[in-house]
């Protein structure tokens, strides 16, 4: 094999792979989406549950510096 045939082996492999991750995360996706529908059913509110699943990914100290810069935020425009 030459050294090209090699080459689009191995990208036609890559895509292919990329391909399959792209359908599995369409998957989980639409997973996803089922969950937040029904905790809405029960009564959860989903923008609320996505904010805590946001918040949950940060560090403490990041989460902290967000949530003081919002305080700042709502206090500047008289939400506070």
């Amino acid at each position: 094999m030459s050294d090209g045939n090699v080459a689009a082996e191995q990208l036609r492999l890559f895509i292919e792979r990329i391909e399959r991750l792209e359908e599995e995360k369409k998957g989980m996706q639409d997973d996803i989406k089922d969950v937040y529908l029904e905790a809405k059913s029960t009564g959860y509110d989903p923008a609320t549950l996505k904010t805590i699943v946001r918040l949950r990914k940060m560090e403490k100290n990041d989460r902290d510096e967000a949530e003081a810069l919002l305080e700042t935020y709502k206090a500047a425009l008289g939400l506070s």
